[in-house]
């Protein structure tokens, strides 16, 4: 099995920024606080965090990190998976 570590990361990465790009659309138009407060109302449960206004540099750093961080996990993830089918 031959497997790219770098595709596999470029996918995971991306796919981890824009989970959390829908996470900073949903702040922008407002919608975070009401879902978080549902979500964790249907789960029996309080919700103590509050969200708060946007941050444009944090929002960036926040894609970023989560994006190379993806990044890693899927590049270690495709070099175990290749260690382990060895043939």
């Amino acid at each position: 099995m031959n497997i790219v570590k770098y595709k596999v990361g470029l996918a995971v990465g991306a796919f981890v920024a824009l989970c959390h790009l829908m996470w900073l659309v949903l702040v922008v138009t407002g919608v975070a606080q009401p879902l978080m407060d549902w979500i964790l109302r249907i789960h029996s449960l309080n919700n103590p965090f509050m969200v708060q206004p946007i941050d444009w540099i944090n929002s960036i750093i926040l894609l970023v990190v989560t994006f190379i961080v993806g990044f890693v996990v899927g590049w270690i993830l495709a070099l175990l998976l290749g260690i382990l089918h060895k043939d």
